[in-house]
């Protein structure tokens, strides 16, 4: 059992804290001014930030669409109608929240469930915990001895969890204490840690090639995945806590079963490390980001990949899938932050905010905002907008189709099993165990319906976008028959 010890770090006021001298009680720090925010406030448009609507594997953005948050009017090559129908759909994200108080590059963002906090991993040893609410300071907590590498709130928000490059991992009280409880968890640089979905467990991936899994309460060391030959900089839980997936400078990522504790299988498909990885939320896909500027999304139950993403000109450091699992925004070297329509398979927005490279994003609980951190020691706070007119019935039904079964092996493999239960069940009829056999043929049918269930998800979703692209092709040679005629008139 790792040793676990106890310790209260200090709130550091930071430039606008009291006098010399002057003592504060926790209720006047609830109290405080909230922390300057130069440049940007609530709502504020800046010049610089910029909005790109653009297709898949575009690498220039052919458009500006102004300031964030509003509605542009330059299209590109398809036409100015053709990218106005499209915009009439969705809103643009816009900058809501601009957070300065780290003083040196972010490292890691994440929301807790109630969207009330925000907390921020640095290079500078801190972790910050961001109110969201308005007339309220941050906490800066202190007690890692050197960068804190990854930060996430707990399931329930009472808890965060930090990994450090001084091998360490804490979890802290979200609150003006700063209580905090810290265990040696690797030999070396702790690069991710991730709670499951029902807060009992945390999994953590280091430098020292191994992927750790260990229990909240009391820290308690379970097992550990070793079979990666190189830094592992992500892992992550299943949504249903029954897979981890692991990414690596091995240049692959790894999916493994968490109660046999093998490796199912290992994606090899980057060009380079691989530096983030996640599920999607409804457990049958995952993500990959990596520094050959590429994003790869795999389907786990086939193991196969799905879509290859090369919309960015520089290494790929962070992504997160929206709860609707529609959409998956991405943070890159290249100083933007990407927004990817999963169902079309195309890059919808490109955002410029970060001076420097944008080195982490996470959509909140609810999706309704993101945030991001860079290089520049800003943390950045959005609000996602397009989401509001989501495709309606194909959400609906995307949704529907992702709660039939809660398996996420491969779907042949089932169907494999079904078959040979059969056969079985045809072999053995003269013995004396139909009871049996016929349990286990009713069980097997029930897998085989589910995923039939989700096959017919799947394919209604395929139709609806083949729908969907039909409608906008249909406009798109409208308008050029439109355009065309104007020329000759």
């Amino acid at each position: 059992m790792a040793h676990t010890m106890w310790s209260t770090c200090r709130w550091d006021t930071a430039e606008t804290g009291p006098a010399p001298g002057q003592k504060q009680s926790p209720e006047e720090l609830w109290r405080l001014e909230p922390w300057p925010w130069p440049g940007v406030l609530a709502g504020t448009h800046l010049s610089r930030m910029e909005v790109g609507l653009c297709r898949q594997h575009v690498h220039h953005v052919g458009s500006q669409l102004g300031a964030v948050g509003t509605r542009g009017s330059h299209a590109l090559d398809g036409g100015e109608e053709d990218a106005h129908a499209f915009r009439g759909l969705q809103e643009d994200p816009s900058l809501e929240r601009h957070f300065k108080g780290h003083r040196d590059a972010v490292t890691s963002v994440d929301f807790s469930l109630n969207k009330k906090q925000l907390a921020s991993g640095s290079m500078d040893s801190c972790l910050m915990i961001w109110s969201m609410r308005p007339q309220m300071r941050a906490y800066r907590f202190v007690g890692h001895k050197d960068a804190v590498m990854c930060v996430q709130f707990s399931p329930s928000g009472h808890l965060v969890a930090s990994g450090s490059r001084d091998k360490t991992v804490r979890l802290w009280v979200p609150s003006v204490k700063g209580e905090s409880t810290v265990f040696r968890a690797h030999t070396a640089t702790v690069r991710s840690v991730h709670f499951s979905s029902d807060g009992q467990s945390l999994v953590t991936a280091s430098d020292d090639k191994t992927v750790k899994v260990w229990t909240v309460h009391r820290q308690k060391f379970l097992f550990s995945l070793s079979q990666h030959i190189n830094w592992v900089r992500c892992a992550r839980f299943s949504p249903d806590g029954r897979l981890i997936v692991s990414a690596s400078d091995d240049k692959t990522v790894k999916l493994w079963d968490k109660t046999s504790r093998e490796c199912i299988h290992s994606f090899c498909e980057h060009g380079g490390f691989v530096n983030h990885v996640d599920f999607h939320p409804s457990g049958t896909c995952i993500a990959a980001a990596g520094t050959d500027n590429t994003v790869k999304v795999w389907d786990v139950r086939m193991n196969r990949l799905l879509q290859h993403y090369q919309v960015h000109s520089a290494v790929v450091n962070s992504l997160s899938f929206h709860p609707s699992g529609n959409y998956l925004v991405t943070a890159s070297n290249d100083s933007t932050l990407k927004i990817l329509d999963l169902l079309e398979g195309r890059l919808l927005y490109t955002l410029h905010g970060h001076q420097g490279p944008a080195t982490c994003v996470a959509f909140s609980r609810a999706g309704d905002f993101f945030a991001s951190g860079g290089s520049d020691e800003q943390v950045m706070v959005w609000k996602t907008n397009f989401d509001a007119a989501d495709y309606g019935e194909v959400l609906k039904t995307q949704k529907s189709g992702s709660s039939v079964d809660g398996t996420y092996h491969s779907l042949l493999s089932e169907m494999d099993c079904g078959v040979h239960l059969k056969k079985t069940k045809t072999q053995d009829s003269g013995r004396n165990q139909e009871q049996q056999q016929d349990s286990s043929l009713a069980t097997t049918l029930e897998h085989i319906m589910g995923q039939l269930d989700v096959l017919t998800q799947t394919v209604s979703i395929l139709e609806q976008r083949l729908t969907l692209t039909e409608d906008k092709l249909k406009e798109c040679l409208e308008n050029q028959q439109k355009i065309i005629q104007n020329k000759v008139n």
